[in-house]
């Protein structure tokens, strides 16, 4: 029997945990033609989350481009990613697929090939779009455009769309909030991951998008939800997992997806048909993942400064702890609350940590469980 949990990429609806409420609000917002910043730390089920979505949208009555902006580094690059993925949700031959790209971005010379598996490629006549502003209008005019074409609702799905905020000088920040504006028939959802980066995008009055979206935090999932969902997957496959050791999995991960399923995959494995699931399997467990993942964290860990490492240390042992206090800050060797802070924006800048309810958090549960393992016991 293949292992129920998955982790580590986009998972579909077999696999997926509640998230019935966020489903909701995700599709009142793409009916209404809506704005939405939905953002989360990673792994959180963003992704997947939103393509539960897509896939339930009719055809019939929907286009939905989703564009991702993580290997994006530009202008230039956004560019391209925005025009292939409304072209290409536009379409659903190779012929439509070149007429809409000219419809839509003739300036980019478009044409269209075909892949080994004969599947249509899209291409440009520069095949690195150069992003200038003309370019730029062009594909953020196109999903209005596209919603005029086909008389269909329209839905554009930026995931990472943290990237933008490392763009030169702002201009497809400013570029977009200028045309989207317009486009009534048209929904808009923003995935972020780096928090910081995103709050500042939207809620910095300075900033072009300001106030443009709803915001919408993915928080992680109950563990009432989460224990029909572990413990059916285990009796499906003949094999016993209590309730008080599903809720001890809660506890470790935090209720996290990413880690639920992970650890669970682990459980799952190493549990036979017929036999049950206790504590002790869930600690081994955990340290299987953490051995698995120590040369990573070894690499991670040893490229931080010391005063980094300091910090995190304090952070990964202590819980709600105020690190910028004389306390905290004398407890880790950290000189003064100004290297305090420098060491704080340094590992948010790397994404190991985010500020939480007025302090901050190790964004991955097992590395902060593998740094209280390794460097604990200090402070």
């Amino acid at each position: 029997m293949t292992n129920p949990f998955s982790y580590g990429g986009v998972v579909g609806t077999s696999s997926f945990c509640n998230r019935e409420e966020d489903l909701q609000v995700l599709r009142r917002t793409v009916d209404n033609a809506g704005r939405l910043f939905l953002y989360a730390e990673r792994r959180m089920g963003k992704t997947s989350l939103v393509r539960v979505l897509l896939d339930e949208l009719s055809g019939e009555e929907y286009v939905a481009a989703y564009v991702d902006l993580w290997p994006t580094d530009g202008p230039a690059s956004f560019t391209k990613a925005m025009a292939k993925a409304t072209a290409e949700a536009s379409s659903t031959t190779a012929e439509t697929l070149l007429e809409n790209a000219r419809r839509f971005f003739s300036s980019l010379q478009p044409s269209v090939t075909v892949d080994e598996s004969g599947a249509p490629v899209l291409r440009f006549g520069s095949e690195r779009p150069s992003g200038t502003d003309p370019e730029i209008e062009e594909v953020l005019a196109a999903p209005a455009r596209a919603a005029e074409l086909t008389g269909k609702r329209v839905v554009v799905v930026f995931d990472e769309f943290q990237q933008i905020a490392t763009y030169e000088a702002g201009r497809v920040e400013r570029k977009l909030r200028s045309e989207i504006q317009h486009h009534e028939k048209v929904a808009y959802l923003f995935l972020g991951s780096r928090r910081h980066l995103i709050r500042e995008m939207f809620l910095d009055s300075k900033r072009p998008l300001y106030r443009s979206a709803q915001h919408y935090p993915l928080r992680a999932i109950d563990e009432a939800d989460w224990q029909p969902f572990i413990r059916d997957r285990f009796e499906k496959a003949g094999k016993l997992i209590p309730e008080s050791v599903v809720h001890e999995v809660c506890q470790i991960t935090e209720g996290h997806p990413f880690y639920v399923q992970h650890l669970c995959h682990v459980l799952w494995e190493r549990c036979d048909e017929g036999a049950e699931v206790d504590p002790e399997d869930v600690q081994e467990a955990t340290g299987i993942l953490l051995d698995r993942e120590s040369y990573a964290y070894t690499a991670l860990w040893e490229g931080l400064t010391t005063n980094q490492q300091r910090f995190l240390l304090g952070l990964a042992q202590e819980e709600d702890v105020q690190p910028f206090s004389s306390a905290f800050v004398g407890r880790y060797d950290l000189s003064s609350p100004s290297s305090a802070q420098r060491a704080a924006e340094a590992l948010m800048q790397k994404d190991l940590i985010d500020r939480d309810n007025g302090t901050f958090v190790v964004l991955d549960r097992f590395f902060q469980r593998w740094i209280v393992r390794q460097h604990g016991g200090r402070g």
